[in-house]
């Protein structure tokens, strides 16, 4: 990947509070990445000053960070965004509010070494045994209904070169963005690479998963898998 440039895609969702030390944290811990890279911030559905401190993050290094606000909020969305904007060979997108700069580093390190691959965390550990649970059924359901190899669905960060086009023809603007993206790697025989991660902290703020939200994501990927069929 020598002389690419790599898009980091941040979706941030009511982060005012902590995105700058985020920010500030990935942009000392890449360093250590040879390779030239972007990061593009994507505040969407805000009900706080995210997007101003995103613009301001932006307007101090302009030649390194971006921003590209949505006023309508959901993961899929500002995914797609991001993706949209990006301008690097190499494109890598995951959560703002629970990737450790390690992680994030460690991740683009294994995509800098196989080129060729699709390269994404699996996350060993979760905080609560009811995550735990909840994501087992989840990755069991989507592996037994698409044939998938991949254990953790929804495991981020998640890096790919630009010359796997299907992948920025992403439609879904909702939490199934991750299922349809394995799905893709599946059906055109990208080659995948799955990277432990044991980090589970967050860098602030709520997770937005409930059981509510839990079984929506059960029923959507059996309507996704319906559909599709």
């Amino acid at each position: 990947m020598a002389g690419r440039l790599i898009s980091i895609i941040l979706p941030v969702h009511n982060q005012a509070d902590h995105i700058r030390r985020v920010v500030e944290e990935y942009a000392e811990a890449l360093r250590r990445v040879p390779e030239r890279y972007e990061m593009l911030l994507v505040p969407n559905g805000c009900r706080d000053d995210s997007p101003a401190v995103c613009a301001a993050l932006a307007a101090e290094a302009p030649d390194r960070i971006r921003t590209v606000p949505r006023e309508r909020g959901s993961w899929g969305l500002a995914v797609k965004t991001g993706l949209a904007a990006a301008r690097g060979d190499v494109l890598c997108y995951t959560t703002s509010a629970r990737t450790s700069p390690e992680d994030l580093v460690l991740v683009l390190l294994y995509a800098s070494a196989y080129t060729d691959a699709v390269i994404k965390a699996n996350r060993k550990i979760r905080e609560r045994w009811t995550r735990r649970l909840g994501s087992l059924l989840y990755n069991v359901e989507c592996r037994t209904l698409f044939d998938l190899s991949n254990w953790d669905v929804n495991g981020t960060p998640k890096v790919f070169p630009r010359a796997y086009a299907k992948l920025l023809g992403l439609t879904r603007e909702d939490d199934l963005i991750d299922l349809e993206f394995s799905v893709i790697c599946r059906r055109e025989s990208y080659p995948m690479l799955e990277v432990p991660i044991f980090s589970h902290r967050r860098h602030g703020g709520r997770s937005t998963t409930s059981l509510r939200s839990a079984l929506r994501m059960y029923w959507g990927a059996y309507a996704f898998w319906r559909d599709a069929g």
